[in-house]
């Protein structure tokens, strides 16, 4: 894999290596029913079932296991709430303490959990640009080392040991779908998997309403959300960024995006077929696999693996579900 990019195999081998133990090898999971409707063989990668929740503590472990114990002082994140709760878990098993810079309107359980895990939680407004600067702020007031949540190399190569589980898992796959929001887990899981298997196709799942990657992949280059998404899936509303888009450019295949209805829908299916209380970003990817888009260009792709990527979901604020659009 070009040497260019930020993460090559060997990190994501190497990363492997240093969470082994620490971390869930997540189950896949199929439902006949749900490979009926999509008209194909479907696998879903659990990582709801993953420690915090959510994929996250892949990453977070591996980059605080990198870091020089006798020169860290603290951690800081800036999260809308998975990638908190894994760096909040991560730091206390090395008992490194970790503050987190969270949107003011993130899920109350995920503060809830960030807290629970003893990190110091710092509030700022729900725009990039603010979570940025009240990081860099809390970097300068406290001495702790910046753990970005998808950006960094070492958290993008944590997240990359999911491919490695999913084609030891699944060896006839030929697809996988995966959410993006900054892309860490997206460029992670492409690096490992087309270095080995080349030929596996590499999706990205995004909200319309949040299609900052469809909109560079298609454009040729980096294209931000020019403002705030409104996007049930509340996990992908960053941006992808300078160290994930190379890769997301040369190396993933396509992103395909879906609308509020259709990963409402989704979310619910695999509630209520394969009883996983998946959050609605997690159900991007099987949205996408049911869409008409999708069907008509991948007709040819029989063994499809949906990343499902976290279940931490805020019920008591989930006015969608009772929504009828």
């Amino acid at each position: 894999m070009n040497s260019l990019y930020c993460v090559t195999l060997e990190d994501v081998q190497e990363a492997e290596k240093s969470i082994r133990g620490f971390v869930h090898t997540t189950p896949v999971m199929t439902n006949s029913s749900l490979d009926a409707l999509a008209a194909r063989k479907l696998f879903f990668k659990c990582e709801l079932l993953q420690k915090t929740g959510s994929f996250k503590i892949r990453g977070a472990l591996n980059a605080v296991s990198k870091l020089p114990a006798d020169k860290t002082v603290a951690v800081v994140t800036h999260s809308s709430g998975n990638h908190g709760q894994a760096l909040a878990l991560a730091a206390h098993m090395k008992g490194i303490p970790a503050h987190v810079v969270v949107p003011r309107n993130a899920a109350s359980c995920k503060k809830a959990a960030i807290c629970g895990y003893g990190a110091r939680i710092v509030e700022c407004d729900p725009t990039d640009e603010s979570r940025i600067e009240v990081a860099a702020q809390t970097v300068k007031e406290t001495g702790g080392i910046l753990v970005h949540s998808n950006q960094d190399p070492a958290v993008i190569a944590g997240q990359g040991t999911i491919g490695l589980e999913i084609l030891q898992q699944v060896p006839g796959v030929q697809a996988i779908i995966i959410p993006v929001g900054g892309g860490g887990m997206l460029a992670g899981i492409a690096i490992a998997v087309k270095a080995i298997r080349p030929e596996v196709k590499i999706f990205a799942a995004e909200p319309v309403n949040a299609d900052d990657c469809y909109r560079s992949k298609r454009n040729g280059k980096l294209t931000l959300n020019a403002s705030p998404p409104n996007t049930i899936a509340d996990s992908v509303k960053t941006s992808i960024g300078h160290c994930t888009w190379p890769i997301i450019r040369d190396v993933v295949d396509d992103v395909f995006v879906v609308t509020e209805k259709e990963i409402k829908v989704a979310t619910r299916l695999v509630w209520e077929r394969m009883k996983l209380l998946i959050e609605p970003t997690a159900g991007l990817g099987l949205a996408v696999v049911l869409s008409t888009q999708f069907k008509e260009v991948t007709s040819d792709l029989k063994n499809i693996c949906v990343v499902l990527c976290g279940g931490n979901i805020d019920l008591g604020s989930a006015d969608w579900l009772n929504e009828q659009d």
